[in-house]
This record gives C-alpha cells, sequence and structure tokens, in this order.
C-alpha cells in the first residue's frame, strides 16, 4: 500500500473530500457502507420508475379500466356452464382479476 493518500475523484465535490479527510478510518467505513447501500437503493428505485415508465408507454386498450393495469391481459372463465371474460394481472404472489363481460355465442 503506498504511503501517499488516494486522489479522490474530480467529480467529487471540494467539501465533500475536505468533510472525509477529517474523518477517522472507522467513520470513514460507516461512510463508505451507507453510500454503497444509499447507490444500490436510488439504482434500484431507478430502475423500477423506468419499468413503470416502459409500461405506462405501452398502449391502453379503449376497453381497459382505470383500476386495471395495462399488463393484464383477458382471460376465460366459465362458471355454470356460462363463459365469461376477466381482466387478469399478477401483483406480487397473488393473482388479480376484474369481470369484463359475458362471452357471446357467436365469438
Amino acid at each position: 500500500m503506498s504511503s501517499e493518500p488516494p486522489t479522490p475523484s474530480s467529480d467529487l465535490p471540494t467539501e465533500i473530500v475536505n468533510s472525509l479527510n477529517e474523518c477517522p478510518p472507522e467513520r470513514l467505513r460507516d461512510v463508505a457502507r451507507y453510500a454503497e447501500a444509499l447507490a444500490e437503493h436510488k439504482e434500484r428505485e431507478d430502475r423500477l420508475e423506468e419499468e413503470s415508465d416502459e409500461s405506462d408507454s405501452k398502449e391502453r386498450p379503449d376497453d381497459l379500466p382505470d383500476d386495471v393495469p395495462a399488463k393484464a391481459t383477458i382471460t376465460i372463465k366459465e362458471i355454470n356452464d356460462n363463459r365469461y371474460y376477466y381482466w387478469q394481472w399478477r401483483e406480487g404472489d397473488k393473482i388479480k382479476s376484474k369481470y369484463k363481460g359475458p362471452v357471446t355465442p357467436n365469438e
């Protein structure tokens, strides 16, 4: 290991560099752990926002209710010998459904 202190990135503001230079080693390790965790959190938030923007940008079918996500698909359920359309989507580990209407005989 070099006896010279490390050179900070030119992207770091001078105030932060000066503050870090005054910290004892244990505080610097705490800052490093926090900074790494914060970076991962912000990256995850950015990814989720991007995914949300992508799903929002997909064209919604005209008959899709406001409370049904755009990723929902139409399924047919048979109940008491009658067939019905349902919007269906996944929320976490659960599958959600919302009634759309009856399947007409000529379809």
